[in-house]
């Protein structure tokens, strides 16, 4: 259900030889996966590989092996998008509570190295994220789904989470079977100051956010096709559709 960047074959760029002898714990990555969009996920994870300088240890959140294994029995709600609407919830859980964790949904593509992510890391936050204030104009999103419009949307697509944090605790398992979208999506275990703020360009929402000529500080770092990506037929167009086509094809070339 995991794979490491040691065994996968993708050579990591500015690979760090003394992150890899072993004396530090790979990072953990939990993607969230959904049946539909396979590809997204698998070009997700490859480009966190591709260019990775430290060790990463993946995890796809599938729904159906945590229902076999009777870790989530929830009933799906009409207006869950996709399968790891509330799955990703469980990632302290799945992480042991120990240590960060990142959960990303799969619809993302990475184009900088996660470690400049890790390096803002601030131990006295429970959880950090981007913290867009986003409210889409489209009524659906992907192939048909619901858009649905609530406070703090978009926060839970991206998380760095400290697992270990007292707080997260809160994220049993039956709490996240039973708990309502609002209470997990807006983070409402938590107090507001116990959540950290990313900057944007780590959750750089297609449609939304805008590169500005000439300021560095708004190119993407990860980009979010929220709306529906190039895997999907009638999104194969979309701004930076091109981006995620070559990684693709570069994936599909390694692979082949």
């Amino acid at each position: 259900m995991s794979d490491s960047h040691h065994s996968n074959g993708v050579v990591p760029q500015n690979a760090d030889p003394v992150l890899k002898n072993g004396n530090v714990n790979p990072f953990k990555v939990f993607i969230g996966y959904d049946p539909r969009e396979d590809l997204a996920y698998e070009v997700c994870r490859y480009s966190l590989l591709k260019r990775c300088s430290i060790p990463l240890e993946i995890h796809p959140i599938k729904q159906s092996e945590l229902r076999q294994l009777g870790i989530y029995y929830r009933e799906r709600g009409k207006l869950e998008s996709t399968e790891f609407s509330f799955t990703r919830f469980l990632t302290p859980y799945l992480a042991n509570y120990s240590g960060w964790a990142m959960f990303v949904d799969c619809d993302f593509l990475y184009l900088s190295d996660i470690k400049e992510l890790v390096d803002l890391i601030d131990e006295k936050y429970a959880i950090m994220c981007v913290q867009h204030d986003y409210a889409p104009k489209e009524t659906t999103k992907m192939d048909g789904a619901v858009q649905s419009l609530y406070p703090r949307k978009n926060w839970s697509s991206m998380v760095l989470y400290n697992c270990g944090h007292i707080k997260n605790r809160a994220l049993k398992p039956e709490v996240v079977n039973r708990e309502t979208g609002a209470y997990l999506h807006r983070f409402q275990w938590l107090d507001d100051d116990e959540i950290g703020e990313i900057p944007f360009v780590w959750n750089f929402l297609v449609g939304h956010n805008k590169v500005i000529d000439g300021d560095q500080s708004t190119f993407p770092k990860a980009i979010h096709y929220t709306l529906g990506g190039p895997w999907f037929e009638q999104w194969k167009d979309c701004e930076f559709g091109d981006l995620w086509l070559d990684e693709l094809e570069e994936l599909q070339a390694r692979s082949g």
